[in-house]
């Protein structure tokens, strides 16, 4: 079913149609267009809240500036669906976040209007501003924006951009998009002071004096301009009784303004197009504006509810004929909560994931023991190395893909110290709709390479438990890397009892001939449907659940290379450094020679689909396993999955 746009929206297919509208028309064109996101996302999911608090501020920037010469570059992607709507995508729109169809994400391969690449947090000011030095080296007259908001504020990495482009003479706008939320509610002392900022009614009320008086002499010339910026930057010191954080990094500061006022948005925004600089504008907004149950209900639910009934808020939820898994990322919460009840010195760290990851379980069952960090990977891992350093015993819970972000502080502060700090990886493997920047495919290769670090993923519930409980044991020195995926696991019945795994071993999960299926993680689940299947056609492959990758169990493969000559590794990580080559190492460093397919993620940035789909493409998935021990047996390919 594809979705209608409104009389405005639909003869809308790039910003120059959208120049055309008259300023009074800008209302309705915001309506038809939070509509519109509304309808599809409805229909097809997706992201939702955080795009619906910057229609306004989304229509009012395209119609003001000359995108995309003027170059737009945006924050937390997901920000971004009004922006995709309005370059060109509005016919697509339906295929979003599904498999072959376009991104969830501003995207540079996708559209030209797209000139950056976003997923992670925090990295808009530090791009605007490389844009905008290089047009300035080039003599190119552009305008630079850089759209930031939904919690990526908090990032370190939007510090460091801002303490440089303070420093120079840089032609940018820092838009703040101050909804108080990322996924979860922001936290930290920076959330306290914009809120301070947007609740002092006497500054508030001077701020438009301020703006005229500055749009008046802006033309003055520069002696003018830094009479005028020092009497504003006095001002707004006086009346906020402390200094303002941007003001002290020479960045020039307006605000806060209403971000659904689109018609102050678009008069505020061409007054800033003359003042010359690196300057921020405060924009107040709310998540999920114009769609009441997003506003009044539960905030994090909303920012990517999955299809929902647009009448009635309802979230369609399948509902279960029988016992269902649950998500990994459950038993994470709960087992972490279960061990600190029998273990003090367990501490639990999350970089603004605490519901992603479920550490919201801890943080309400012992909120003394459990911290939210905001958007800050790099600070989570060294506080954890801190918490170790006084004998406590850290679980930081950072996904995959945002560990990439703090890997200096897990060699550094971590590993080099010897620290027995617990690194839990959610959402390793493949992400689903959200993309190449959130798989987490290359922890195994970065994370086995590191001295001092144990890696290891459980194949299912139990053996996620199981390790956790060893994690939690005393032990000197060595950081211990815990990698599961995202979504269920197998075991309706998952609350097994908890033992102690020795580190370093794998097991046998069952005989065989001819061939031995090593597997690591999950995919070991996959490797038992690949078995009962080929048992139709009597062949009947060996089964190893390696379970470590770091150290590997020598003494198990000692064992396997000596009876099997035909060997096939699985892991749902990337080939290259990942669990297969430490296998090859293995067979290298000890002189065995053995045939040796490895299975996993290929050498490519593979795109958005669900986990099913990408283990199929990239050849991974049971009928895969299943073929690629056919083709080792020279047999013929397996014709169907029944």
């Amino acid at each position: 079913m594809l979705i209608q746009p409104g009389p405005l929206l639909s003869k809308i297919n790039s910003p120059d149609d959208l120049k055309k509208l008259k300023q009074e028309q800008l209302v309705q064109m915001c309506d038809e267009l939070r509509q519109f996101i509304v309808d599809n996302v409805s229909v097809y999911g997706g992201h939702f809240g955080a795009s619906l608090g910057v229609v306004e501020l989304t229509v009012a920037i395209h119609y003001v500036f000359n995108t995309p010469k003027d170059q737009l570059v945006w924050d937390v992607g997901h920000q971004a669906y009004g922006h995709k709507i309005l370059t060109g995508r509005k016919d697509q729109f339906h295929t979003n976040r599904l498999y072959q169809g376009i991104s969830g994400f501003p995207k540079r391969k996708e559209s030209i209007y797209d000139t950056f690449g976003v997923g992670h947090s925090s990295t808009s000011i530090s791009a605007a501003l490389g844009m905008a030095i290089a047009n300035q080296y080039k003599k190119e007259d552009r305008q630079h924006i850089a759209v930031i908001g939904d919690g990526a504020m908090t990032g370190g990495l939007a510090f460091e951009g801002m303490n440089h482009a303070g420093d120079t003479d840089a032609n940018m706008l820092i838009i703040l998009n101050d909804n108080c939320m990322s996924i979860d509610p922001n936290v930290g002392a920076l959330k306290d002071y914009l809120t301070d900022v947007t609740t002092s009614h006497t500054y508030n009320k001077v701020r438009d004096d301020v703006w005229q008086l500055l749009s008046k002499f802006s033309h003055f010339g520069k002696s003018a301009q830094e009479v005028i910026s020092k009497v504003e930057h006095s001002m707004k010191s006086l009346l906020l009784k402390q200094s303002n954080l941007f003001e002290s990094l020479n960045l020039r500061y307006f605000g806060p303004v209403d971000g659904h006022d689109v018609h102050h948005l678009t008069h505020v925004l061409n007054d800033l197009k003359s003042i010359p600089g690196p300057k921020i504008l405060h924009c107040v907004t709310t998540k999920g504006k114009g769609y009441r149950p997003a506003e009044e209900g539960n905030a994090t639910q909303w920012h990517a509810p999955g299809k929902f009934d647009k009448v009635t808020g309802e979230v369609f939820k399948k509902v279960p004929t029988s016992p269902q898994p649950p998500k990994y990322q459950d038993v994470f919460g709960h087992t972490l909560v279960e061990l600190a009840e029998a273990n003090d010195k367990i501490m639990g760290v999350t970089p603004a994931m605490p519901s992603g990851s479920s550490m919201n379980i801890m943080m309400k069952a012992m909120p003394e023991r459990a911290f939210d960090v905001g958007i800050a990977e790099q600070h989570a891992v060294t506080f954890s190395a801190g918490l170790a350093t006084q004998g406590l015993m850290p679980f930081c819970n950072i996904y995959s893909t945002f560990m990439q972000r703090a890997y200096d502080q897990v060699i550094h502060d971590v590993c080099i110290q010897d620290l027995p700090v617990n690194f839990c990886l959610d959402r390793a493997g493949f992400a689903g709709a959200d993309g190449p920047t959130h798989h987490g495919a290359y922890d195994i290769a970065y994370m086995r390479c590191i001295p001092n670090m144990i890696v290891a993923a459980p194949m299912n519930e139990s053996e996620l438990r199981n390790l956790m409980y060893t994690a939690q044991l005393p032990r000197e020195g060595s950081a211990f890397t815990i990698r599961y995926p995202r979504g269920q696991g197998v075991m309706p019945e998952w609350r097994t009892a908890m033992e102690k795994i020795a580190i370093g071993t794998g097991r046998k999960i069952s005989d065989g001939e001819d061939v031995a299926m090593l597997t690591l993680g999950p995919m070991g689940n996959y490797a038992i449907t690949a078995k009962q299947k080929l048992a139709e056609e009597g062949i009947n492959p060996a089964h190893y659940d390696m379970r470590f990758v770091k150290p590997l169990d020598e003494e198990l493969l000692h064992d396997i290379f000596r009876n099997y000559k035909r060997i096939i590794t699985v892991e749902d990580g990337c080939i290259q450094g990942g669990f297969g080559s430490a296998v090859l190492e293995f067979m290298a460093d000890n002189g065995y020679s053995a045939h040796i397919q490895r299975l996993g993620i290929p050498d490519a940035i593979i795109e958005h689909g669900t986990q099913e789909e990408l283990h199929a493409f990239c050849g991974f998935d049971p009928k895969a396993i299943a073929q690629a021990v056919k083709h080792m047996l020279g047999v013929e390919s397996v014709s169907s999955q029944k």
